[in-house]
């Protein structure tokens, strides 16, 4: 049991409100849930001080997370010494951040969607041969789905905040088109800090918590127009003249994210913006007054403005999980927030910031006259004129009697941050080190005289790099990819009713082809729910990318398999070949594979051909 505080009155601004007007809904189990009633304050009370018990508990990586988002964006505010600076003469240099906490996340990125973002992104495979096909069909449906709600940008936003805040985190859910001629899987992206798991468990096992929700920022509009179409929905009618519509867990956004663009989010009430919690719960219904079941089960909450349910339902998922995938590659089994890869590097972020910019501030300085002047002896308007070419006039006492050097000096100016920029290489090089995005990694080689990179170097560097970045792969694989892979699967056989189209393609055309072959037009064929009730496994990717692994070895061991007959017996040369075109960077080698049944050549003596055609058991290849 997750710990909870009382909270107070959550809502209660609103409820002299909520009095005023009464809306003739129909809730589910004929249970009372007008806003105000006895029930529905209970478990108002009930779901807000989980979400607020939660938010306690993230909140307190804010100040960290928020230094990501500032060392993520190309300049700092700017002090007020440096804001004269700019007034006086734009064209000079402030103070920026370094961007290399940003160009590491680039190419942690980068090796990401080489390893996942490959036709398809799921992969199935059935548990007995009766589970074959549909698993490859099903694997196909996925395909589509993944493809028409663009699925890989929820991944990339996914795995960019689990490397920024060390958490990333999706919700699968079954959507419908607007026109409601498709349906399918899809993402929803969690932001990290609207983000409400159960603070007793890891960030790996959140189904072992009691509950996790998250708050969602939305408008009237949009839920009036839901609850049109959703039978579940209801009470979204009180929300149009509430005051406050904004949830009192925590402010609006706690993010920095919006500096990076000079941006701010308007919380004007005329834009009609609403906070929602979406939230599930594990809990008995008898306790709970939600019905007479005594055993634990998931129920799916939706609380907006902190004051009015709009949705409250068993989950009735048949995988029984929470619909909820976290990708959290530098977990470290305990944390429900661990820190992220670039938290790890904040410290040197920093310093490199410092030195880079205290050597701007140093030579901004010294290229600037520093002049000691006897203003008795010179004229100081003469001296303080900017322009090039100009005429100093020496006072009238002084005029004809020269020395006027003993009246005028320039201060010797010392660049002492010359160093820093030496120093900066060096705080760059332990990033790379530590972040695993060293110079092969990232695409830049060493260049340059006797030290110049030798291909074995190379080899050895881009293996090195490679293996680091493949092992942060396998374990967002294991986490995230993996759940969602079951949760597209399991609710696709549970909520698909109606029959699809998709295209013959991939790695089990060719199995399509020869089970379906008389169904199959034009490279499409229907797939009905039906054919998807299979037992499966989700196929996890290894880590690895095309062309990553390196396959010179793999050629020369091909090249003397496919030279020696009694190994070319006993190896499969063409599966070799397949294994060494897709490490090579092959995406689809199946594409290349005549289609129509392949031809065995067989060299025989003249003098049999001439016999068998004699026979008529062989004919000319034009007949």
């Amino acid at each position: 049991m997750a710990a909870i505080i009382t909270g107070d009155n959550p809502g209660g601004d609103n409820l002299q409100e909520l009095k005023k007007v009464s809306f003739d809904y129909n809730y589910p189990n004929d249970l009372d849930l007008r806003p105000g009633s006895k029930l529905h304050q209970k478990l108002i009370t009930r779901i807000w001080n989980r979400a607020n018990e939660s938010a306690k508990h993230m909140s307190s990586r804010f100040t960290s997370w928020r230094e990501m988002d500032k060392f993520l964006t190309a300049y700092k505010a700017v002090d007020d010494e440096e804001a004269d600076v700019l007034e006086d003469d734009p064209r000079k240099p402030v103070s920026i951040v370094f961007p290399y906490s940003y160009a590491i996340r680039e190419t942690l990125l980068a090796y990401m969607m080489a390893a996942f973002f490959r036709d398809p992104i799921f992969r199935y495979e059935g548990y007995s041969p009766d589970d074959v096909v549909g698993a490859i069909l099903l694997e196909q449906v996925i395909r589509l789905h993944t493809t028409k709600f663009k699925a890989m940008l929820n991944l990339h936003t996914m795995f960019s905040d689990s490397f920024t805040y060390g958490i990333g985190v999706v919700a699968p859910y079954w959507k419908t088109t607007s026109k409601g001629d498709f349906s399918g899987n899809a993402l929803r992206n969690i932001d990290p800090y609207m983000y409400l798991p159960d603070p007793n468990v890891p960030a790996d096992k959140i189904q072992e918590g009691e509950f996790v929700g998250w708050i969602r920022n939305t408008n009237y509009m949009d839920l009036l127009t839901e609850e049109t179409n959703n039978e579940d929905m209801f009470n979204v009618k009180y929300l149009r003249n509430l005051t406050h519509r904004r949830t009192a867990i925590r402010t609006y956004d706690n993010s920095d994210r919006d500096k990076r663009s000079g941006m701010t989010r308007s919380h004007n009430y005329i834009l009609n913006p609403i906070d929602e919690i979406p939230i599930y719960i594990k809990l008995i219904p008898k306790e709970w007054g939600l019905g007479d079941k005594e055993t634990p089960e998931k129920w799916l909450f939706r609380l907006a403005a902190d004051s009015v349910i709009i949705t409250a339902r068993p989950a009735d998922f048949d995988h029984d999980k929470f619909p909820v995938a976290v990708c959290a590659p530098d977990f470290d089994g305990y944390s429900p927030a661990p820190l992220s890869r670039l938290e790890i590097l904040g410290g040197l972020q920093g310093v490199l910031d410092w030195l880079f910019n205290s050597h701007i501030a140093n030579v901004r300085k010294a290229i600037n006259d520093m002049i000691v002047y006897d203003p008795y002896a010179i004229n100081s308007a003469d001296l303080r004129d900017p322009k090039p070419g100009k005429l100093i006039r020496a006072r009238r006492p002084l005029w004809g009697k020269g020395g006027l050097q003993n009246y005028v000096q320039q201060l010797q100016v010392n660049d002492v941050t010359r160093a820093n920029v030496a120093d900066s290489s060096w705080i760059v090089q332990w990033m790379q080190k530590i972040g695993a995005t060293d110079d092969a990694a990232m695409g830049s080689l060493r260049t340059g005289g006797p030290e110049r990179l030798t291909a074995q170097e190379f080899k050895g560097t881009a293996t090195g790099a490679v293996s680091r970045l493949e092992r942060i792969a396998k374990v967002i694989g294991l986490q995230a990819m993996q759940d969602i892979g079951e949760f597209f699967a399991d609710h696709t056989q549970q909520m698909m009713d109606d029959e699809m189209y998709v295209r013959v393609t991939g790695t089990w055309s060719e199995v399509l082809l020869e089970e379906f072959e008389q169904q199959i037009s034009r490279g499409r064929m229907t797939v009905s729910p039906d054919d998807l009730n299979v037992m499966y496994d989700v196929v996890v990717r290894d880590g690895s990318i095309p062309g990553g692994n390196f396959s010179d070895i793999w050629l020369r061991m091909f090249e003397t398999i496919a030279s020696e007959p009694n190994l070319a017996q006993t190896f499969d040369t063409v599966k070799i070949f397949k294994h060494i075109a897709r490490n090579s960077g092959a995406k689809n080698v199946n594409e290349f594979v005549r289609r129509g049944g392949n031809m065995q050549a067989n060299v025989q003596p003249d003098a049999n051909v001439r016999q068998q055609a004699a026979a008529g058991n062989i004919v000319p290849i034009a007949s």
